[in-house]
Protein backbone atom coordinates (compact mmCIF):
# COMPACT_ATOMS: atom_id res chain seq x y z
CA UNK A 1 0.00 0.00 0.00
CA UNK A 2 0.95 3.50 -1.16
CA UNK A 3 1.91 5.93 1.90
CA UNK A 4 -0.16 8.76 1.80
CA UNK A 5 1.20 12.01 1.13
CA UNK A 6 2.33 13.88 4.23
CA UNK A 7 1.14 17.34 3.08
CA UNK A 8 2.73 19.44 5.96
CA UNK A 9 5.92 18.12 5.68
CA UNK A 10 5.84 18.36 2.06
CA UNK A 11 4.67 22.36 2.51
CA UNK A 12 7.06 22.72 5.62
CA UNK A 13 10.15 20.84 4.30
CA UNK A 14 9.89 20.43 0.08
CA UNK A 15 8.80 23.71 -0.52
CA UNK A 16 10.84 24.29 -3.84
CA UNK A 17 9.26 21.41 -5.44
CA UNK A 18 5.84 22.20 -4.39
CA UNK A 19 6.21 25.83 -6.31
CA UNK A 20 7.21 23.73 -9.29
CA UNK A 21 3.56 22.34 -9.53
CA UNK A 22 2.47 26.16 -8.80
CA UNK A 23 3.91 27.45 -11.98
CA UNK A 24 7.08 28.36 -10.53
CA UNK A 25 7.70 31.31 -7.81
CA UNK A 26 7.67 34.21 -10.88
CA UNK A 27 4.10 33.59 -11.27
CA UNK A 28 3.12 32.57 -7.42
CA UNK A 29 4.48 36.54 -7.22
CA UNK A 30 2.68 37.37 -9.78
CA UNK A 31 -0.61 36.31 -8.87
CA UNK A 32 0.19 37.61 -5.37
CA UNK A 33 0.23 41.05 -6.86
CA UNK A 34 -2.38 40.78 -9.14
CA UNK A 35 -5.16 39.25 -6.67
CA UNK A 36 -4.13 42.36 -3.82
CA UNK A 37 -2.85 39.32 -1.32
CA UNK A 38 0.54 41.17 -0.89
CA UNK A 39 1.06 45.10 -1.41
CA UNK A 40 4.43 45.50 0.00
CA UNK A 41 7.17 43.20 2.10
CA UNK A 42 6.16 44.26 6.10
CA UNK A 43 7.28 41.37 8.10
CA UNK A 44 6.32 38.83 5.84
CA UNK A 45 8.56 40.37 3.32
CA UNK A 46 7.57 37.86 0.62
CA UNK A 47 4.66 35.96 -1.77
CA UNK A 48 6.26 33.21 -0.73
CA UNK A 49 7.07 33.05 2.66
CA UNK A 50 3.22 34.49 3.24
CA UNK A 51 1.84 31.24 0.84
CA UNK A 52 3.75 29.04 2.64
CA UNK A 53 2.83 30.59 5.99
CA UNK A 54 -0.97 30.70 4.97
CA UNK A 55 -0.41 26.37 3.33
CA UNK A 56 1.11 25.32 6.95
CA UNK A 57 -1.87 27.31 8.54
CA UNK A 58 -4.27 24.88 6.51
CA UNK A 59 -2.87 21.84 6.08
CA UNK A 60 -0.93 20.90 9.31
CA UNK A 61 -4.13 22.60 11.06
CA UNK A 62 -2.36 25.38 13.35
CA UNK A 63 -3.93 28.55 15.22
CA UNK A 64 -2.80 31.57 13.74
CA UNK A 65 -0.69 31.98 17.45
CA UNK A 66 0.80 28.95 16.57
CA UNK A 67 1.49 29.55 13.09
CA UNK A 68 2.98 32.65 14.36
CA UNK A 69 5.11 31.31 16.88
CA UNK A 70 6.69 28.46 13.98
CA UNK A 71 6.84 31.52 11.48
CA UNK A 72 9.34 33.22 13.85
CA UNK A 73 10.91 29.36 14.97
CA UNK A 74 11.97 28.57 10.86
CA UNK A 75 12.65 32.88 10.38
CA UNK A 76 9.99 32.78 7.82
CA UNK A 77 8.34 36.09 9.31
CA UNK A 78 8.51 37.98 13.19
CA UNK A 79 4.73 38.53 13.00
CA UNK A 80 1.42 38.44 15.53
CA UNK A 81 -1.42 36.04 15.15
CA UNK A 82 -3.68 39.15 14.35
CA UNK A 83 -1.21 40.25 11.91
CA UNK A 84 -1.40 36.93 10.13
CA UNK A 85 -5.06 37.39 10.22
CA UNK A 86 -5.33 40.73 8.23
CA UNK A 87 -2.90 39.00 6.26
CA UNK A 88 -4.87 35.81 5.34
CA UNK A 89 -7.82 38.05 4.65
CA UNK A 90 -6.73 39.42 1.60
CA UNK A 91 -5.72 36.08 0.23
CA UNK A 92 -9.22 34.59 -1.22
CA UNK A 93 -8.93 35.83 -4.97
CA UNK A 94 -4.89 34.80 -4.48
CA UNK A 95 -6.17 30.94 -3.52
CA UNK A 96 -8.77 30.87 -6.36
CA UNK A 97 -5.64 31.94 -8.60
CA UNK A 98 -3.67 29.59 -8.18
CA UNK A 99 -5.75 27.19 -7.76
CA UNK A 100 -7.47 27.44 -11.15
CA UNK A 101 -3.77 27.57 -12.73
CA UNK A 102 -2.91 24.11 -10.98
CA UNK A 103 -6.43 22.59 -12.61
CA UNK A 104 -5.00 23.86 -15.96
CA UNK A 105 -1.73 23.22 -15.87
CA UNK A 106 -2.48 19.83 -14.61
CA UNK A 107 -4.11 18.10 -18.09
CA UNK A 108 -3.13 15.05 -19.13
CA UNK A 109 -1.02 16.01 -21.96
CA UNK A 110 -3.12 13.00 -24.25
CA UNK A 111 -6.55 12.76 -23.24
CA UNK A 112 -8.97 9.91 -24.41
CA UNK A 113 -12.17 10.62 -27.33
CA UNK A 114 -13.97 8.54 -24.02
CA UNK A 115 -12.75 10.93 -21.53
CA UNK A 116 -15.68 10.03 -18.66
CA UNK A 117 -15.97 12.62 -15.79
CA UNK A 118 -17.73 12.54 -12.35
CA UNK A 119 -19.75 15.64 -11.30
CA UNK A 120 -21.15 16.51 -8.32
CA UNK A 121 -21.43 19.08 -4.96
CA UNK A 122 -20.69 18.61 -1.36
CA UNK A 123 -21.72 21.07 1.37
CA UNK A 124 -19.73 22.48 4.41
CA UNK A 125 -20.44 24.57 7.50
CA UNK A 126 -18.58 27.56 9.68
CA UNK A 127 -18.59 25.97 13.46
CA UNK A 128 -21.71 27.28 15.76
CA UNK A 129 -23.67 27.55 12.20
CA UNK A 130 -27.01 25.95 12.32
CA UNK A 131 -27.75 24.08 9.11
CA UNK A 132 -24.74 24.53 5.98
CA UNK A 133 -24.00 27.70 4.24
CA UNK A 134 -21.31 26.98 1.71
CA UNK A 135 -21.47 24.57 -1.40
CA UNK A 136 -18.36 23.21 -2.85
CA UNK A 137 -18.97 22.00 -6.66
CA UNK A 138 -16.61 19.54 -8.35
CA UNK A 139 -15.90 17.65 -11.28
CA UNK A 140 -13.06 15.16 -11.17
CA UNK A 141 -11.99 12.96 -14.07
CA UNK A 142 -12.37 9.47 -13.36
CA UNK A 143 -9.45 7.80 -15.39
CA UNK A 144 -6.91 9.76 -13.19
CA UNK A 145 -9.09 10.45 -10.24
CA UNK A 146 -7.89 13.99 -10.34
CA UNK A 147 -9.99 17.01 -9.56
CA UNK A 148 -10.46 19.10 -12.62
CA UNK A 149 -12.56 21.95 -11.69
CA UNK A 150 -13.96 23.71 -8.46
CA UNK A 151 -16.16 26.23 -7.47
CA UNK A 152 -17.22 27.34 -4.29
CA UNK A 153 -20.69 29.35 -3.66
CA UNK A 154 -23.60 30.12 -1.14
CA UNK A 155 -25.84 27.17 -0.04
CA UNK A 156 -28.49 28.77 -2.06
CA UNK A 157 -26.72 28.45 -5.37
CA UNK A 158 -27.77 24.53 -6.06
CA UNK A 159 -26.59 21.64 -8.46
CA UNK A 160 -26.70 22.36 -12.09
CA UNK A 161 -24.16 21.64 -14.99
CA UNK A 162 -24.34 25.02 -16.14
CA UNK A 163 -21.74 26.28 -14.26
CA UNK A 164 -19.05 24.00 -15.73
CA UNK A 165 -17.14 24.05 -19.07
CA UNK A 166 -17.39 20.74 -21.17
CA UNK A 167 -14.66 18.97 -23.95
CA UNK A 168 -16.17 17.48 -27.18
CA UNK A 169 -16.59 13.78 -26.80
CA UNK A 170 -15.98 13.69 -22.65
CA UNK A 171 -18.93 11.98 -20.86
CA UNK A 172 -20.14 13.69 -17.73
CA UNK A 173 -22.22 11.56 -14.96
CA UNK A 174 -24.01 13.48 -12.65
CA UNK A 175 -26.77 12.62 -10.10
CA UNK A 176 -30.74 13.44 -10.08
CA UNK A 177 -29.60 17.01 -9.15
CA UNK A 178 -27.87 17.46 -12.65
CA UNK A 179 -31.46 16.46 -14.31
CA UNK A 180 -31.97 20.20 -15.49
CA UNK A 181 -32.37 21.19 -19.70
CA UNK A 182 -30.66 24.07 -19.27
CA UNK A 183 -27.57 22.30 -17.99
CA UNK A 184 -27.55 19.32 -20.03
CA UNK A 185 -28.34 21.68 -23.48
CA UNK A 186 -25.01 23.23 -22.63
CA UNK A 187 -23.23 19.99 -22.84
CA UNK A 188 -25.16 18.97 -25.48
CA UNK A 189 -23.97 22.18 -27.03
CA UNK A 190 -20.39 21.40 -26.57
CA UNK A 191 -20.82 18.16 -27.81
CA UNK A 192 -19.94 16.50 -24.71
CA UNK A 193 -22.29 13.47 -23.80
CA UNK A 194 -23.75 13.43 -20.27
CA UNK A 195 -25.85 10.61 -18.43
CA UNK A 196 -27.63 11.93 -15.33
CA UNK A 197 -30.24 10.63 -13.27
CA UNK A 198 -33.18 12.71 -12.90
CA UNK A 199 -36.69 13.31 -11.43
CA UNK A 200 -39.79 11.99 -13.27
CA UNK A 201 -41.80 15.03 -12.33
CA UNK A 202 -39.07 17.65 -13.13
CA UNK A 203 -37.72 16.89 -16.35
CA UNK A 204 -40.50 16.95 -19.12
CA UNK A 205 -39.70 14.69 -22.10
CA UNK A 206 -41.19 14.65 -25.49
CA UNK A 207 -41.15 11.38 -28.13
CA UNK A 208 -39.05 12.28 -30.98
CA UNK A 209 -42.62 13.16 -33.10
CA UNK A 210 -43.04 15.31 -29.94
CA UNK A 211 -45.65 14.10 -27.84
CA UNK A 212 -45.61 13.63 -24.35
CA UNK A 213 -43.50 11.26 -23.19
CA UNK A 214 -45.23 8.96 -21.01
CA UNK A 215 -42.21 8.26 -18.41
CA UNK A 216 -44.11 5.80 -16.06
CA UNK A 217 -45.97 3.81 -18.53
CA UNK A 218 -43.04 3.14 -20.68
CA UNK A 219 -40.99 1.81 -17.42
CA UNK A 220 -43.49 -0.17 -16.69
CA UNK A 221 -43.18 -2.12 -19.97
CA UNK A 222 -39.29 -2.60 -18.63
CA UNK A 223 -38.58 -6.82 -18.57
CA UNK A 224 -37.55 -8.00 -15.60
CA UNK A 225 -33.58 -8.10 -14.63
CA UNK A 226 -32.44 -6.63 -18.08
CA UNK A 227 -32.40 -2.80 -19.17
CA UNK A 228 -34.10 -0.33 -21.75
CA UNK A 229 -34.13 2.43 -23.59
CA UNK A 230 -36.86 4.56 -24.90
CA UNK A 231 -35.75 7.32 -27.44
CA UNK A 232 -36.39 10.58 -26.34
CA UNK A 233 -35.94 14.38 -27.08
CA UNK A 234 -35.86 17.74 -24.47
CA UNK A 235 -36.29 21.20 -25.11
CA UNK A 236 -34.21 24.04 -24.05
CA UNK A 237 -35.31 27.60 -22.90
CA UNK A 238 -34.81 29.20 -26.70
CA UNK A 239 -36.91 26.63 -28.30
CA UNK A 240 -33.92 24.68 -29.50
CA UNK A 241 -34.49 20.28 -29.24
CA UNK A 242 -32.08 17.24 -28.25
CA UNK A 243 -32.54 13.73 -28.72
CA UNK A 244 -31.51 11.42 -26.25
CA UNK A 245 -32.25 8.44 -24.37
CA UNK A 246 -33.77 7.10 -21.75
CA UNK A 247 -32.14 3.98 -20.17
CA UNK A 248 -33.62 2.02 -17.33
CA UNK A 249 -33.73 -1.07 -15.70
CA UNK A 250 -36.11 -2.36 -12.79
CA UNK A 251 -35.07 -2.79 -9.24
CA UNK A 252 -34.76 -5.87 -7.08
CA UNK A 253 -37.65 -6.53 -5.31
CA UNK A 254 -35.50 -5.86 -2.43
CA UNK A 255 -33.69 -2.74 -3.81
CA UNK A 256 -37.39 -0.93 -4.63
CA UNK A 257 -38.54 -1.71 -1.22
CA UNK A 258 -35.46 -0.04 0.23
CA UNK A 259 -35.99 2.75 -2.05
CA UNK A 260 -39.87 3.23 -0.83
CA UNK A 261 -38.72 3.04 2.51
CA UNK A 262 -36.42 6.27 2.35
CA UNK A 263 -39.07 7.48 -0.14
CA UNK A 264 -41.79 7.67 2.40
CA UNK A 265 -39.03 8.27 5.15
CA UNK A 266 -38.06 11.34 3.72
CA UNK A 267 -41.03 12.58 2.16
CA UNK A 268 -43.22 12.41 5.16
CA UNK A 269 -41.34 15.05 6.46
CA UNK A 270 -43.24 17.20 4.04
CA UNK A 271 -46.49 15.89 4.23
CA UNK A 272 -48.26 13.72 1.59
CA UNK A 273 -46.51 11.88 -1.28
CA UNK A 274 -47.69 11.17 -4.87
CA UNK A 275 -48.14 7.88 -5.39
CA UNK A 276 -46.27 7.87 -8.77
CA UNK A 277 -42.93 9.00 -6.97
CA UNK A 278 -43.39 5.03 -4.72
CA UNK A 279 -43.89 3.64 -8.33
CA UNK A 280 -40.82 5.55 -9.75
CA UNK A 281 -39.01 4.03 -6.50
CA UNK A 282 -39.11 0.94 -7.97
CA UNK A 283 -36.77 1.45 -10.99
CA UNK A 284 -33.60 2.86 -11.77
CA UNK A 285 -33.10 5.58 -14.89
CA UNK A 286 -30.77 8.20 -16.58
CA UNK A 287 -30.91 10.57 -19.54
CA UNK A 288 -28.29 9.76 -21.92
CA UNK A 289 -27.11 11.55 -25.55
CA UNK A 290 -24.65 9.01 -25.77
CA UNK A 291 -24.65 7.33 -29.44
CA UNK A 292 -26.56 4.23 -29.90
CA UNK A 293 -23.11 2.69 -30.46
CA UNK A 294 -23.22 3.02 -26.15
CA UNK A 295 -25.82 -0.02 -25.18
CA UNK A 296 -28.21 0.20 -22.15
CA UNK A 297 -26.09 -1.80 -20.64
CA UNK A 298 -22.56 -0.44 -21.17
CA UNK A 299 -24.44 3.07 -20.30
CA UNK A 300 -25.44 1.86 -16.79
CA UNK A 301 -22.43 0.43 -16.02
CA UNK A 302 -20.69 3.52 -16.49
CA UNK A 303 -22.81 5.70 -14.24
CA UNK A 304 -21.89 2.95 -11.25
CA UNK A 305 -18.52 4.91 -11.23
CA UNK A 306 -20.23 7.63 -9.73
CA UNK A 307 -19.49 6.53 -6.29
CA UNK A 308 -15.75 7.54 -7.00
CA UNK A 309 -16.53 10.77 -6.59
CA UNK A 310 -18.38 10.53 -3.14
CA UNK A 311 -15.40 8.65 -2.15
CA UNK A 312 -13.27 11.99 -3.13
CA UNK A 313 -15.43 14.08 -0.70
CA UNK A 314 -15.33 11.55 2.04
CA UNK A 315 -11.06 11.38 1.44
CA UNK A 316 -11.48 15.68 1.85
CA UNK A 317 -13.39 15.64 4.83
CA UNK A 318 -11.94 12.46 6.47
CA UNK A 319 -7.99 12.99 5.93
CA UNK A 320 -7.59 16.78 4.85
CA UNK A 321 -10.81 17.84 6.98
CA UNK A 322 -12.48 19.97 4.81
CA UNK A 323 -15.47 19.61 6.83
CA UNK A 324 -14.38 21.40 9.75
CA UNK A 325 -14.01 24.94 9.40
CA UNK A 326 -11.95 26.39 12.56
CA UNK A 327 -12.99 30.08 11.28
CA UNK A 328 -16.23 32.00 11.53
CA UNK A 329 -15.66 34.88 9.18
CA UNK A 330 -16.56 35.18 5.56
CA UNK A 331 -13.30 36.19 4.19
CA UNK A 332 -11.20 33.64 6.17
CA UNK A 333 -13.67 30.57 5.36
CA UNK A 334 -12.97 31.11 1.54
CA UNK A 335 -9.50 31.37 2.26
CA UNK A 336 -9.61 28.22 4.23
CA UNK A 337 -11.42 26.62 2.14
CA UNK A 338 -9.56 27.50 -1.17
CA UNK A 339 -6.32 26.54 0.54
CA UNK A 340 -7.21 23.09 1.37
CA UNK A 341 -8.58 22.69 -2.14
CA UNK A 342 -5.45 23.38 -3.47
CA UNK A 343 -3.60 21.24 -1.41
CA UNK A 344 -5.88 18.74 -2.57
CA UNK A 345 -5.18 19.05 -6.07
CA UNK A 346 -1.31 19.22 -5.44
CA UNK A 347 -1.62 15.77 -3.66
CA UNK A 348 -3.93 14.92 -6.77
CA UNK A 349 -1.13 16.24 -9.11
CA UNK A 350 1.86 14.45 -6.84
CA UNK A 351 0.26 10.78 -6.78
CA UNK A 352 -0.75 11.18 -10.91
CA UNK A 353 2.99 12.21 -11.50
CA UNK A 354 4.26 8.80 -9.58
CA UNK A 355 1.94 6.83 -11.21
CA UNK A 356 2.57 8.55 -14.68
CA UNK A 357 6.73 7.27 -14.66
CA UNK A 358 7.86 10.99 -13.86
CA UNK A 359 10.99 9.44 -11.97
CA UNK A 360 11.76 13.08 -10.14
CA UNK A 361 8.26 13.40 -9.50
CA UNK A 362 7.61 16.80 -9.92
CA UNK A 363 6.58 19.03 -13.08
CA UNK A 364 9.58 20.91 -15.24
CA UNK A 365 7.69 23.31 -17.00
CA UNK A 366 5.72 26.57 -15.76
CA UNK A 367 2.13 26.55 -16.21
CA UNK A 368 0.42 28.79 -18.96
CA UNK A 369 -0.97 32.08 -17.44
CA UNK A 370 -4.85 31.65 -16.43
CA UNK A 371 -7.42 34.51 -15.55
CA UNK A 372 -7.35 35.41 -11.96
CA UNK A 373 -11.11 34.95 -12.22
CA UNK A 374 -11.01 31.23 -13.15
CA UNK A 375 -12.23 29.67 -9.63
CA UNK A 376 -15.24 31.67 -8.78
CA UNK A 377 -16.70 31.71 -5.55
Amino acid sequence: MKERVDEAEWIEFQWPYLMKFLGGADQVRKLAYETGAFTRARKVETPEALLQLLLIWTSAERSLMETAALAADSGLADVSDVALLRRFEKCGDWMGALLGQVLAGGQPCITSPARVRLIDATTISRPGKKGIDHRIHLGMDLRSNRIDSVELTGVKQGETLTRFSFRAGEINIGDAGYGQRAGLAKVARSEAFFIVRFAWSNLPLETRDGQPFALLEALETLPEASPGEFPVRFRAADGGYFDARVVAIRKSEAAATESRRKTLAERSKHGSIDVRTLQAAGFFFVLTNLPPTYSAECVLQMYRFRWQIEMKFKTLKSVLHLGDIPVRGEQMLRVYVLAKLLIAVLIDSLIYLADSFSPWGYPLSAFQPVETDSVAS
